[in-house]
């Protein structure tokens, strides 16, 4: 993931369209979404290998 530096703060506020806005809140729920799943993807994994450990 990218990190955004503190930049925009120091400079003159920027207009930004609602409809980009908009965009960039559905952009990241889709993400925050997909990291959901892939790190229950993950524990999922962990936990089937540590009981094929154990046996």
């Amino acid at each position: 993931m990218k990190k955004e530096s503190n930049k925009q703060s120091k400079q003159a506020p920027v207009e930004i369209s609602v409809e980009a806005l908009e965009a960039r809140i559905k952009q990241l729920e889709m993400e925050n979404e997909y990291l959901k799943k892939l790190n229950a993807l993950v524990q999922n994994k962990e936990k089937s290998q540590n009981k094929t450990k154990r046996k």
